[in-house]
C-alpha cells in the first residue's frame, strides 16, 4: 500500500508547504511553522480566501480528483490469461471480440463499447466542451448523460406560468451535438434532475420536446450529496440565480457584500442546489420514489435511470432495493475519489465508499436480490476508472450485473487534449508530444482519415475522444481475448484474482496463492 494523502499542501489547490516533504502527515503542517511565511500551505491560504480555498483551482477551466491511495485499488488485482478456450472456435484472434453491450429492461439501449460519459451538467468545463463530447459518443455508440442545473444556469431559459421550463437553448444544444451525429440507434443521451430541475420541469421537457433517450434521478451530486456548486463571476447572474430559488453564497442582494465585490475582495459568488433527500422510514420513501418513477412513465419516459455514490451500504441497499421493486431500468453507482469540478478537494480524498469496496457490496446486494427472484436492474460502475483493464475488472467484479462503466473526467481530457492540439496547429506552434508526430490534423491523430471518411469533418475534440475510445476498445479486446472472453457477458468473477489477502477479504475474488488449487492438483494427480 502506498502512503495516504497528506492534508494541507496540494496541486488541486495550488498550495505547497514551506519544508517539503519534512511535515507531520497527519496535519501537515511544517515541521517548523515560521513567523514570516508568506502562507504557502493550505492554511495559509485558507488565511486570505476563506472558503474559496475548499475548491481545486483555476475553477471552472479544470476537473479534478482526490489523491488518496486507499488501501484497496484496481491495482490489487489482476486479470487472468489462459489457453484452454472457454470459445466454440479452436482458433480466434481479438479483433473478433464484440464490445456491443446492451442496457435497459428490454435492452433497447444499445451501445458499439460499454462506456458511458456520465453527468456533465452546468460547470464550465462541461459548457465549454459538451458539443464535442455530445458528438463524440454519437459516432462512438457510446452513452453520455446531461447533468443537472443546465436550465436554471442558462440566463436566457424561458418559464411558463408555473415556473415550468418551455425553453433553454444550451439544453437544445447538448442534444442537437448527440442527436445529429448518432448513427445506426447505437448510443444514447439521457438527462439528469435534482431537486432544482424536478422543480423546474426538466425531465419533461428534455422527454417529449428535446428527445431524451432516458432520465436519470439522482440521489446527491454524483458522488457526493451536497448538492451541486459552481462558481458565478457576474453578480447580475448571481441575484437571477437566487431570483430562480438557487442558494447563493454570498447573498448578491445584500449591500455588503456588494461593496466588497466591487473592491475585489469578493471575486464571485457559489451557487448551491438544496440537498435532496429521502426518508429514512423505508415505506414512505420507496413509496414516494415508486410515485416519481410513474410519474415519469406517464409523462413519457422510455428509460429511467438511478444514479447513486458513495454513501452507506444501507443506501446503496436501498437503491438496489428501490430499483427493484419500480423496475427502474439502469442504476449508476459512483465511487469515491473524483470528480468533473464541483466537489470539495477534501471530501473526494476523506468522504465516501471508494469504487473497489462499493463495486464488492454492488455484487453482494444484487447477487441477494437475483438469490429471492427479485428483479436486479443493470449496473454502470463508475469512480475514477480511466483505462481498458479498468473496465474488465469492473465487470468482473460485479458480474453478471454491470453492463457499462462511467468515465467522465478521462473522457473530458481527451477532448480538451484534442482541442488544444487544434488550435496549436492553427497557430503553428505544437509543442510536444504532438510535435513529434507531425503539423497537420491528419499526421497528429491516428484515427483523422477514418474519422473524416466515415463521419465528415469534426472538431479535434472530437477526434481526442474518438480516438482514446478506440484505444480502450483495441486493449479491452486484446485482454479479453487472452482470457478467451469473446463476449462481454462472459466476463466472470474468477476471470480476475487478487494480488493480496486484503482485497480477496474485500471482494471476495480468489486470492492469487488460493486459486484453483484443487483443480491443479486434479491436472497433476490425472
Amino acid at each position: 500500500m502506498g502512503s495516504l494523502q497528506i492534508p494541507n499542501k496540494s496541486a488541486a489547490s495550488g498550495t505547497r508547504t514551506r519544508t517539503g516533504s519534512d511535515v507531520l502527515p497527519q496535519s501537515g503542517m511544517c515541521v517548523v511553522c515560521l513567523d514570516g511565511c508568506p502562507g504557502y500551505c493550505e492554511i495559509g491560504m485558507s488565511a486570505m480566501r476563506g472558503p474559496e480555498t475548499i475548491y481545486p483551482q483555476p475553477f471552472g477551466k479544470s476537473t479534478a480528483s482526490g489523491t488518496k491511495d486507499y488501501p484497496v485499488d484496481y491495482s490489487h488485482f489482476n486479470i487472468s490469461g489462459t489457453v484452454a478456450s472457454h470459445h466454440q472456435k479452436e482458433y480466434e484472434v481479438f479483433t473478433n471480440v464484440n464490445l456491443v453491450t446492451r442496457l435497459g429492461r428490454d435492452k433497447g439501449l444499445k451501445l458499439r463499447l460499454p462506456l458511458i460519459c456520465t453527468g456533465l451538467g452546468s460547470t464550465q468545463v462541461a459548457q465549454n466542451h459538451f458539443a464535442d463530447l455530445g458528438t463524440g459518443a454519437a459516432i462512438c455508440g457510446t452513452g453520455i448523460v446531461i447533468g443537472e442545473n443546465v436550465v436554471g444556469m442558462d440566463e436566457t431559459s424561458k418559464f411558463d406560468k408555473n415556473n415550468k421550463v418551455t425553453e433553454c437553448k444550451e439544453l437544445e444544444r447538448r442534444f442537437k451535438s448527440f442527436k445529429d451525429h448518432q448513427r445506426d440507434g447505437y448510443g444514447f443521451i439521457a438527462i439528469q434532475a435534482n431537486p432544482e430541475d424536478w422543480r423546474l420541469g426538466v425531465l419533461e421537457y428534455s422527454m417529449n420536446t428535446l428527445g431524451s433517450d432516458a432520465v436519470e434521478l439522482k440521489w446527491g451530486q454524483g458522488a457526493k450529496n451536497i448538492g451541486g456548486e459552481v462558481k458565478i463571476y457576474n453578480i447580475d447572474k448571481a441575484k437571477l440565480l437566487k431570483k430562480r430559488g438557487y442558494i447563493v453564497i454570498p447573498d448578491p442582494d445584500d449591500k455588503v457584500v456588494q461593496e466588497a465585490f466591487k473592491t475585489g475582495a469578493i471575486e464571485g459568488f457559489e451557487r448551491h442546489t438544496r440537498i435532496g433527500a429521502i426518508s429514512d422510514f423505508l415505506p414512505k420513501a420507496m413509496d414516494t420514489f415508486c410515485q416519481s418513477v410513474e410519474h415519469l412513465r406517464g409523462a413519457g419516459a422510455k428509460y429511467i435511470f438511478l444514479k447513486t455514490g458513495a454513501y452507506r451500504p444501507s443506501d446503496l441497499a436501498r437503491a438496489l432495493k428501490f430499483c427493484s421493486i419500480a423496475n427502474v431500468d439502469v442504476l449508476t453507482i459512483d465511487g469515491a475519489g473524483g470528480g468533473t469540478g464541483m466537489s470539495p478537494f477534501r471530501m473526494m480524498n476523506e468522504w465516501g465508499v471508494p469504487t473497489v469496496y462499493i463495486s464488492a457490496m454492488a455484487h453482494q446486494y444484487c447477487k441477494r436480490l437475483a438469490g429471492k427472484g427479485k428483479y436486479v436492474p443493470d449496473i454502470i460502475l463508475a469512480g475514477g476508472l480511466t483505462t481498458e483493464d479498468h473496465i474488465y475488472k469492473s465487470f468482473a467484479l460485479a458480474s453478471p450485473y454491470v453492463k457499462a462503466v462511467g468515465m467522465s473526467r478521462s473522457t473530458i481530457c481527451a477532448v480538451m487534449v484534442g482541442n488544444n492540439n487544434g488550435k496549436w496547429i492553427k497557430e503553428g506552434n505544437i509543442p510536444k508530444p504532438a510535435s513529434e508526430h507531425g503539423d497537420t490534423l491528419d499526421k497528429i491523430f491516428y484515427y483523422s482519415t477514418k474519422v473524416k471518411n466515415e463521419f465528415g469533418n469534426v472538431t479535434p475534440g472530437v477526434l481526442g475522444m474518438y480516438s482514446y475510445y478506440q484505444k480502450m476498445a483495441m486493449g479491452l479486446r486484446q485482454l479479453m481475448a487472452g482470457s478467451r472472453r469473446f463476449e462481454l457477458g462472459s466476463i466472470k468473477r474468477d476471470d480476475i484474482f487478487a494480488l493480496t489477502r486484503e482485497a480477496s477479504d474485500v471482494t471476495g475474488i480468489n486470492y492469487i496463492m488460493d486459486w484453483e488449487t484443487e483443480e491443479s492438483a486434479a491436472i497433476l494427480d490425472a
